[in-house]
């Protein structure tokens, strides 16, 4: 990916860029978190923790910065993220928060997102 498709993709609405996290997750069967001495998590405004995820290793790495400094980007299979993942996401009453830009992201409920991605995965 170029530098000019990164900063186009980064810049796109969290809709959008929801949207481009499932087709390539679907394609590239890989998710990418923040781990550090734990998985990167952060909170909503009501205190709800929320997992993030991207779709690609460079937009993950972007978000290392502040209290993720010293994290690392580290992928987890499509397989793992659909099986264990998001149940254990939805078992702890957490959130997956897709695709943030140091501004905003999509949070959906995990059965939207196992929807979409399963909806996504059809097509292949």
């Amino acid at each position: 990916m170029n530098q000019k498709e990164f900063e186009a993709v980064i810049k796109l609405p969290a809709n959008i860029r929801y949207e481009y996290f499932i087709k390539k997750v679907a394609d590239s069967e890989e998710v990418w978190g923040l781990y550090g001495d734990g998985w990167a998590v952060t909170e909503d405004d009501k205190g709800n923790l929320l997992i993030p995820f991207w779709p690609k290793k460079i937009f993950a790495e972007f978000c290392i910065f502040e209290e993720w400094s010293h994290y690392k980007a580290q992928s987890i299979t499509l397989n793992e993220f659909m099986n264990d993942w998001l149940p254990g996401i939805s078992e702890d009453h957490h959130k997956p928060s897709i695709f943030w830009n140091r501004n905003d992201s999509s949070v959906v409920a995990v059965n939207v997102l196992l929807n979409d991605l399963e909806q996504e995965i059809e097509k292949y």
